[in-house]
């Protein structure tokens, strides 16, 4: 199935894979109808395929899972009960032991990265922004598809949760990068100089993000 969506500042169709959901979306500019879009896909059938089959594989957030917790890798063990979602070290096994009723297992897990990514995110980006003499007005974690963070004219920065499964050096890109721009809203050279003096690894960060981005876009995505 192919979402389609349509967007008046589109001036030609696009067809791309969410690596977040796994499904292919169709955009269309706002005068273009649905049968030169569904011509559009049929032509571009082969393309698609080899984009779906070279997505990184499936990784539930379940009971049993393991998934990379901070670049390093925890297992998902479901207790039942009441309590709040704990990290445990069972025989050099990093655990997450998650309570409550299964069904609802997933979305207490994804709860709490985000609210771990808050921290760790918060942490850096206030780091960086005080070396900068900035401010930064308000952080958001979301679950955006097509970035890992963004920085508003406001000052506010958002960023995507899944950045507290990479390791700590990612984010801290990541958290360098978005507050780089509360001083040079564009990506010119006095901009990269100063993610430069903020993150001196930025290189090796990027490369990392553009090699392992889409396995951690896999996680928790449904099959």
């Amino acid at each position: 199935m192919v979402a389609v969506r349509r967007n008046p500042r589109a001036k030609r169709l696009i067809l791309r894979v969410d690596h977040v959901g796994g499904h292919p979306v169709l955009t269309l500019p706002a005068r273009t109808g649905l049968a030169r879009g569904e011509r559009f896909v049929t032509d571009h059938l082969a393309w698609l395929e080899t984009q779906i089959g070279g997505m990184a594989p499936t990784t539930p957030l379940a009971d049993g899972s393991v998934f990379p917790l901070r670049g390093e890798p925890c297992r998902i063990r479901h207790r039942g009960g009441r309590g709040l979602v704990r990290l445990e070290a069972n025989g050099g096994t990093t655990l997450l032991t998650v309570p409550g009723e299964p069904e609802f297992l997933t979305r207490r897990v994804t709860n709490w990265l985000k609210r771990e990514a808050r921290h760790d995110l918060e942490v850096a980006a206030m780091r960086h922004a005080s070396a900068i003499g900035r401010e930064v007005t308000g952080l958001r974690v979301t679950d955006p598809k097509s970035r890992w963070g963004s920085c508003s004219p406001e000052g506010v920065l958002t960023f995507s949760w899944r950045l507290i499964l990479a390791p700590p050096r990612i984010l801290n890109y990541l958290a360098a990068h978005e507050v780089a721009h509360l001083q040079e809203m564009n990506h010119g050279p006095r901009f990269w100089a100063l993610v430069e003096k903020l993150c001196a690894d930025q290189y090796e960060a990027r490369d990392w993000l553009n090699r392992e981005g889409p396995a951690l876009s896999a996680i928790g995505r449904r099959s």
